[in-house]
This record gives structure tokens, sequence and C-alpha cells, in this order.
């Protein structure tokens, strides 16, 4: 915090710098734009209103401090009736854990559960058995020639962990992951209107389902999380249909936040290791820096980019005002590569170990993280275990986001 200053940085040069990042060039590599954004200070004005925040401390700060709200069912309510924030996937989202705020995400988080070390362990037997099935595939595709790691392997690696976590038949699969994919605009930046209509769509055929799947699990519970929620939501929820939707959120926020972003994180971190033979090489040298590869890759290129949160009362941001109920981004990509934190920022170093802010912060630590981890480490070893050296065969595409990444293709061959 500081003193209140007039913010001396052009709205216009932001705008002129967010029309970059949205085009093909700036989607491949945002981090030179990001780096002009940062030298403006560490709170712009973003060009639609609110702030943009680009220090890693102030981006840290803002995370860990509860006065700092996530922008929740009666935040999106009072934007009014004909803004983005009023579309039916936008209130629909504000529902699932990470939107909520206390009283209500402390009572949410708690009937989640958590996944603990017994957890994990059982979840990490079947990841191995997956990956596995899964490199064979792409071995015997790669004797064919080229290949797309992503599709053969980054997409279905988070979609079979969850989907068998949650006992969703493996026929579902491939459409959920598709719907996944479309409910993302909603969470984006400054999504059109055509995309927030797919927003709508994909989120109105996910609630269908698992609200079908809670009743399923209602007449025929077994031992998993679905089942185990409803138990859990019983208790603390007289009204049955209210127990339904509150265990229907649940089960939808573990499927978004297990598959979108895992999977970039996967093909992000199979992508910094195939471009340079010598970082294959140091990992099957020294396979103790897998964990460290995973950390540097969610520094060096987060899955998310941006993270959204509301004042809730007047405050000074690093001598920027900011009222209450106005929004900042935390342009997390940004801060990844802030020289005030890190030696070299734009150079990737598995040996950094390094702290980062891919999962957010605070109250709102992302839940799955220890999933996610598991998931690239199992990956990693495996490939360095098993696999000859890949090599890149053209630079993958990026979809058209701002705060979530995804890479459209990862096409390798053998070396």
């Amino acid at each position: 915090m500081g003193s209140v200053t007039t913010p001396s940085v052009d709205r216009r040069a932001v705008i002129s710098l967010f029309s970059r990042l949205r085009t093909a060039e700036g989607q491949a590599d945002p981090f030179p734009i990001y780096a002009e954004l940062r030298a403006r200070g560490a709170v712009s004005p973003a060009p639609w209103g609110g702030h943009l925040v680009t220090s890693y401390g102030t981006c840290d700060q803002v995370l860990r401090n509860g006065a700092w709200l996530e922008p929740d069912t009666a935040w999106r309510e009072r934007q009014g009736a004909r803004t983005r924030w009023s579309a039916p996937s936008s209130r629909e989202i504000s529902r699932t854990l990470p939107a909520l705020n206390p009283p209500e995400h402390t009572r949410v988080r708690r009937s989640a559960g958590s996944f603990d070390r017994s957890t994990v362990d059982r979840i990490g037997r079947r990841v191995d058995q997956v990956v596995e099935r899964l490199l064979d595939t792409l071995h015997e595709r790669l004797r064919e020639g080229e290949a797309d790691f992503g599709a053969l392997v980054s997409d279905e690696l988070p979609v079979a962990t969850i989907g068998d976590w949650l006992g969703l038949p493996s026929a579902d699969w491939p459409r959920l992951r598709e719907l996944t994919h479309d409910q993302v605009f909603t969470q984006e930046l400054l999504p059109n209107a055509s995309q927030l209509a797919r927003s709508d769509a994909a989120m109105a055929e996910l609630r269908g389902y698992f609200l079908d799947l809670v009743r399923e699990r209602r007449g025929r519970p077994g031992d998993d999380p679905v089942s185990r929620w409803i138990r859990t939501w019983d208790e603390l929820e007289p009204d049955r249909d209210k127990a339904d939707e509150a265990v229907y959120f649940l089960a939808l926020f573990v499927l978004l936040a297990a598959l979108e972003t895992t999977a970039t994180l996967l093909s992000t971190m199979t992508l910094l290791l195939v471009e340079d033979p010598d970082r294959w090489g140091l990992l099957a040298e020294h396979p103790d820096l897998v964990p460290a590869f995973v950390e540097e890759t969610l520094r060096h290129d987060p899955p998310t980019h941006v993270i959204s949160r509301v004042a809730s009362e007047d405050c000074v941001l690093e001598d920027t005002e900011v009222r209450a109920g106005e929004m900042v981004h935390l342009m997390v990509g940004a801060a990844h590569r802030d020289p005030a934190r890190f030696s070299g920022p734009d150079s990737f170093d598995p040996r950094r170990r390094p702290s980062h802010l891919a999962f957010s912060g605070g109250i709102h630590y992302c839940l799955g993280a220890p999933l996610a981890r598991l998931e690239a480490q199992a990956l990693l070893r495996h490939m360095i275990a098993r696999l000859p050296r890949l090599t890149l065969v053209r630079r993958p595409a990026m979809a058209s986001r701002v705060a979530f990444r995804r890479l459209l293709n990862l096409d390798v061959s053998l070396t």
C-alpha cells in the first residue's frame, strides 16, 4: 500500500498492448507484451475498467489478503442485466467453489474434503497405469511417423484420472472434455457474444449431466466421491433438492478444475522438454529433478495467466486508488516473469525451484494442486524412462485466449 497518486499510464497504450496480445503472435508468445505492460507500473488501468496487476509481490499480496474477494453471484448481479456477468454460464460458474466467498466458501470447501496422502497414493497407482497405456498408444503412432502428443496424451490423462475417480463411464469422457473447452469462455477476460453462447450451451449440458449423476448415485450409492458428498450434504442441508444441487456444483467444479488446466500443464511441460535436447538429457541423468521441472513449468508458462479479484472496500494498491467493488486482474503470467522476484525470469531453469502463483493463493489455493502435480510428475518420469527422446515437429498453435492457455496441438516424432 502507499499514497494515492493519479495514474500516469495512458489507457490507450494499454488497449494497444491488449490488441497485440489477442493476435496469433501474441498468443504464441505473450511475454514480451507482458514486459511492456509491467514497465508501465505494477498496477495499470484495464481498458474495460478496473485494474491490471503485473508485479509478483502485489499479486501475491492480493491473493493472500482476505479483503480481496471473488466476483461471486451477488457481485455479478450488481453489474447489470446486459453484461457478460449476467450470462447463464457466468451465473452458474459463480456458484462453484472457486467463486465463493466466506462463509459459504468455508462451508463448501470443508464438505469437499481434500486429496489427502492416502487418496493421492491410490489415485497415483491408477495414474501410472493410465500413463503406461497412453504412452504405448503414442509409441505405436510414432512408429508410423509424427503424432499429436496433446491429443493422445495431454488431453486423455486428466479426463481418465478424474473420470475414474468420480466413477464416470469412459464413453462419456470425450464429450465431457469437449464441454470443458467450451465452458471456459465464460471465465475469459473478454469473451464475445458467440463465445458466451458456446459457454451457455456447454454449461446447460453439464448441469443436466451431473444432476442426473447425482440422482443416480443417490439411488445406488457407492464408495465414490459423489456418493460421499451426498451423505455429507444430507447432514448439512435438510432440503434434499438443495443438497443435490450442492453435490452437483462440487462434481462440476472438480471436472472443470481437473481437465482444462491440467491438460495445458502437461502439454506445456512436454513442449519445454522436447524443444531443447539438453533438458531431456538433464532429466534422464537426474530424474530427481522431475518435481522441480514441473514447478518451473508452472512458473515459466502457467495454465492460467489471469486471476481476478474484487476489492471489498476502498483501498490503495501500489499508489493506485481502488474503489470497493472494482475488479483487479492479477496478470500471473506477467508476474511470473517479474525480474524483481526472479533472476533471469525469461529463462527456463529446472534447478530454480521457484515459488509461483499458478495454483492461486490464500483460502482459494487450488484444491486439486496435489492431483495436477501427481499427473505431471508421473507423465514426466515415465516419458524419460521408456521413450527415446522426442523431437518437436512444428511449433504448436494456441487457442485464442488470454486467461486460460491451451495448446491446440503438440506434434512430435522420434529422434
